[in-house]
């Protein structure tokens, strides 16, 4: 056998280095976006106060914040799928620094639905999961696709790990008003990402995936049953994690603990979701997506029902958050696999942007109703009843999937 040359070597190694700049800077920009929207859920109470509306009339602006996040990633998946990343998660990032920049100054329901649902959400999206994890697959084996999207996923559990934290501490120090806007401020470290994932058009994916147009490939995605229920079981997805991201801090104030519980409560997620997201991301290469799917949200249904039956202690709170952080986006890497493995990857952000909006419907119910159902009973439990239903189902539907089983490299003797 000949021996690999120099110049082979020095070029997958080039490659190599270059497949992981495109990982961090995905990780990065997701960590960005991600970090700063999931500590949106500290300012609910003091945007209540300052502007006297109503926990439902806030809810509300940031129930359209989790539609919107969902609304923009198919177009802008659609845009990125033709032109390439770089210039729609440039976009994307200042209008997510833009639009939480003025949030302090506006003092109506219509202005938060504006600068929260509108222009920091819909930047969100269109620099969220649909543009970053399409782009990193085309560069990406087939083999490799789980442990990237997991990295990639990783990168938004370790944004707001860290920017919980920094959040619940500007807050403390200078007031919500600044804390929110230098929070604004810091999204703009993404914009250098824009430039490394730049990328290109799509391409033809493998040839069992025959490269069709844009609205062919939505017609023959809503016609076929696994995608549809796969759109089902993300919208449970969202419903849970908008409800946990805007409503936990106030379960945990209600509860009667102060302020940095609910701070760390956040930030327990986002740690334990960098742990869940990559294992997520190695298991997919393992066993069949569906399965582990209904795997992670039977886990959030336990986990839930315990939560409910516990003593509201700080220990137990972030007990709960560390395990809801092992589920909490881990649902993303066999999500978007299993949009790659049944349609290809050349249309994929535009069709996990089409899955991403189903996840973001269930997120603006889960945000509005968290604020709508606690002002109406002065308590969350109905959600949380509501949760555990909607868990149950979402484990169920997912095993008729058609997924192909794995076929496994037999070991061949010497």
């Amino acid at each position: 056998m000949k021996a690999p040359t120099m110049n082979n070597t020095t070029n997958t190694g080039s490659k190599h280095i270059a497949v992981w700049l495109v990982l961090l800077a995905a990780a990065g920009t997701f960590a960005l976006t991600m970090g700063t929207r999931q500590t949106m859920g500290l300012f609910v109470s003091p945007l209540n106060t300052a502007t006297g509306l109503g926990i439902g009339s806030i809810s509300l602006a940031f129930a359209f914040g989790q539609l919107f996040w969902g609304l923009t990633q198919p177009f802008a998946g659609a845009v990125a799928d033709k032109v390439g990343a770089g210039r729609v998660l440039f976009i994307g990032a200042l209008l997510v620094a833009f639009g939480t920049f003025i949030t302090p100054y506006m003092q109506s329901t219509l202005g938060l639905i504006i600068a929260i649902g509108v222009l920091s959400a819909g930047g969100a999206g269109m620099a969220g999961p649909a543009v970053l994890m399409a782009t990193a697959s085309r560069m990406i084996p087939p083999e490799k696709r789980g442990i990237a999207t997991g990295i990639i996923n990783a990168g938004g559990s370790f944004g707001q790990f860290v920017m919980a934290p920094i959040a619940g501490a500007l807050m403390i120090a200078g007031g919500w008003a600044s804390a929110m806007q230098i929070l604004g401020l810091i999204v703009l470290l993404a914009l250098p990402a824009a430039f490394l994932l730049r990328g290109s058009p799509a391409v033809a994916g493998p040839a069992t995936h025959k490269p069709i147009g844009t609205a062919d490939a939505i017609r023959s995605a809503l016609r076929t049953p696994s995608y549809l229920l796969l759109a089902g079981g993300f919208f449970v997805c969202g419903f849970h994690v908008a409800f946990l991201a805007t409503h936990l801090p106030g379960v945990i104030a209600s509860c009667g603990l102060p302020l940095q519980f609910g701070a760390w409560s956040l930030a327990m997620i986002g740690l334990f979701n960098i742990i869940g997201s990559i294992a997520m991301g190695w298991a997919v290469g393992r066993w069949r997506m569906k399965s582990l799917l209904s795997l992670v949200y039977a886990t959030r249904a336990l986990a839930v029902m315990a939560f409910l039956l516990a003593p509201k202690t700080g220990p137990v709170v972030l007990m709960f958050a560390a395990v809801m952080g092992l589920t909490f986006l881990s649902t993303v890497p066999p999500t978007a696999g299993l949009v790659a493995k049944l349609f290809g990857t050349g249309n994929m952000a535009t069709l996990f942007g089409i899955v991403m909006l189903s996840h973001q419907v269930g997120g603006f119910l889960g945000a509005w109703l968290g604020g709508t159902v606690f002002e109406a009973t002065g308590s969350y439990d109905w959600l949380w009843y509501i949760d555990i239903m909607l868990a149950v189902g979402a484990a169920l539907i997912h095993l008729p999937i058609r997924e192909a089983r794995l076929v496994r490299p037999v070991a061949v003797k010497a």
